[in-house]
């Protein structure tokens, strides 16, 4: 057993996916297929700045071997975040996708765009979806729902669609049933520490894995890394303050709710005795006296009784 950095955290992941052979190791793992070069490139967003949520982004460019063995390139939207986040987050990213220039096929005179994939790295789950890993296709159609193949793949159509995939990490609890799965592991919550930086792996469970014991030596390096660990400090402390004041506003909401509740109640209450006293032919005027309330309120009532 080993205690490696956990890789939840944005700049232990930072850190983690900044080595080529790695993110070639976990993006061929969730492509299904063999990456055989990559590199990040510029985004218009920084991971540094932060305004309510975290949302981590990384953009990469990948040549991928299809079966036939001819490589293409692709473009990898990769966003993380381990708290429940508002999916418009997600949309405004993927429309600077869609703007960049730079995103266009390089002396496409039509403006194709390069294909692109969106992978989403949850820290939470997604409602009741059980399957801890999603993969969302595109699909041609004709009008009878017949699945048009021929003249697909088209620059056109990759041009406006993309497929996603959504990865729920509190769903992994422990699943090695593939190799997506095992890389995955490392991202495993239920193995975190007590301090939450760092997690238990048996690294015996990858003896002859070399990919994934270059991973774990390069987590290891990380839990060691002062500036690292520092930096997983103020992660903590930003989410610490998140949570306190999430907690502020639900217990804020709680009390409203109940104040209106008792508000509601209240109102019921006086509309019944006006009734009552209507219907023992009490006058309006008596009525709103004795109870302290306006006489419109107590005429509306008797006009909706008649």
């Amino acid at each position: 057993m080993i205690q490696v950095a956990n890789p939840i955290y944005d700049i232990v992941f930072k850190y983690l996916m900044e080595d080529e052979r790695i993110a070639r190791t976990i993006l061929s793992a969730l492509l299904k297929k063999e990456v055989v070069s990559v590199e990040q490139r510029r985004n218009e967003y920084t991971n540094s700045s932060r305004n309510d949520l975290s949302i981590f982004r990384i953009d990469f460019g990948a040549y991928v071997k299809e079966d036939d063995g001819h490589t293409h390139l692709i473009l990898i939207e990769l966003q993380k975040t381990w708290l429940e986040t508002e999916t418009l987050r997600f949309r405004q990213y993927l429309a600077t996708h869609y703007a960049n220039p730079e995103n266009i096929i390089s002396g496409d005179k039509q403006g194709h765009a390069i294909p692109m994939i969106t992978v989403y790295l949850l820290g939470h789950k997604v409602g009741d979806i059980e399957e801890p890993i999603l993969y969302v296709k595109r699909k041609a159609v004709d009008y009878d729902d017949k699945e048009v193949t021929v003249g697909l793949p088209n620059p056109f159509i990759d041009s406006l669609t993309h497929e996603s995939i959504i990865v729920q990490i509190p769903r992994l609890h422990g699943r090695v049933n593939n190799r997506l799965e095992q890389v995955l592991n490392v991202f495993d919550q239920t193995r975190k520490d007590r301090n939450h930086q760092t997690i238990t792996i048996d690294e015996e469970a990858y003896a002859g894995n070399d990919d994934m014991l270059y991973i774990l030596r390069r987590l290891k390096e990380a839990a060691s890394d002062r500036q690292l660990r520092h930096d997983m400090n103020v992660e903590d402390e930003y989410f610490s303050a998140i949570e306190n004041r999430d907690t502020e506003i639900l217990m804020r909401d709680k009390q409203l709710a109940e104040q209106k509740a008792q508000i509601a109640e209240q109102q019921a209450q006086i509309e019944t005795a006006i009734n009552l006293l209507l219907h023992n032919g009490v006058a309006p005027s008596m009525i709103a006296q004795s109870l302290n309330v306006d006489i419109t309120l107590v005429e509306t009532i008797a006009a909706m009784g008649k």
